[in-house]
């Protein structure tokens, strides 16, 4: 987050003044409210945390115990369920920002007016932009520790591995909420949703999530491993499983930077798109 901040201050469109953090909280504080008034909101809140839950028990669990054991890239051993539950966490992770930042988000900008209506205060778009991309961290870090729980009462994962692997999932709801916020500013309706649906189930089933990455054709795994749920499942899955490497700072770094861009981006499009 530290980073992200730096960055933001330097991207900031409008005027040379410092981000506000209470601005920013402002931001915050409208979507908290939001959230109080809605009962059909808690409804799809919850809901969300439930589908990668439901894969881990189907697949990870279910056909795991068809599957067995299964070799990682390390030369370890592990059961399928523990393989699969770290890369549902990343995507439970993944679910929660990308659903505050882009079908929220987009119709906050296109249809309901409300980025405009903040814009009258002086509230400047790095500043919604941050506000947004907090308020998806704080749906993403709710999903994440929910499974997480889950992941340590099924025993899928150790108590201390868990906590250790959480920062690593805020990291996650960071990055791909910057670049759901960013991939929304240049949606032109609601057809194109089509679109991003697609490439998310994509990630989700091509990213190391069900099965190693080793094991697709060489073309395939090359693709596979640029996409950023593939980063996300194996600093997740790195540390969850309790052997953190160096390579992990590669996949941090990869998503530290997915974040900053997406962040400068989303703030820059809405202050074309809105103050234009």
């Amino acid at each position: 987050m530290m980073v992200t901040w730096a960055v933001a201050r330097l991207v900031s469109g409008r005027g040379s003044g410092r981000i506000s953090v209470g601005r920013v909280g402002a931001v915050v504080g409208r979507n908290v409210g939001a959230l109080r008034s809605g009962a059909s909101y808690w409804l799809v809140l919850v809901s969300g945390f439930f589908e990668p839950l439901l894969y881990l028990l189907s697949i990870g669990v279910g056909v795991g115990a068809l599957v067995g054991r299964i070799p990682v890239g390390d030369g370890r051993v592990v059961s399928y369920a523990v393989f699969v539950a770290p890369a549902m966490l990343a995507v439970s992770a993944m679910n929660g920002a990308l659903s505050e930042t882009t079908f929220n988000f987009f119709f906050k900008m296109r249809y309901a007016k409300t980025f405009e209506a903040v814009l009258a205060t002086p509230v400047r778009p790095i500043e919604v932009a941050l506000g947004e991309l907090s308020w998806a961290m704080v749906r993403s870090s709710v999903y994440t520790a929910l499974f997480l729980v889950v992941m340590v009462v099924l025993g899928l994962a150790e108590p201390v591995w868990a906590l250790a692997a959480f920062p690593a999932t805020m990291l996650v709801g960071l990055s791909f909420g910057a670049l759901g916020m960013a991939v929304s500013t240049l949606l032109r309706g609601w057809q194109d949703f089509d679109l991003m649906t697609a490439a998310q189930l994509s990630l989700f089933l091509f990213s190391g999530t069900f099965s190693p990455v080793a094991d697709y054709p060489g073309v395939v795994e090359v693709v596979v491993r640029v996409t950023p749920l593939y980063h996300s499942v194996e600093l997740v899955r790195g540390l969850a499983s309790g052997v953190p490497q160096w390579g992990l700072l590669g996949h941090a770094g990869y998503l530290v930077v997915m974040a900053v861009a997406g962040l400068w981006f989303a703030a820059r499009r809405i202050e074309r798109v809105l103050c234009a």
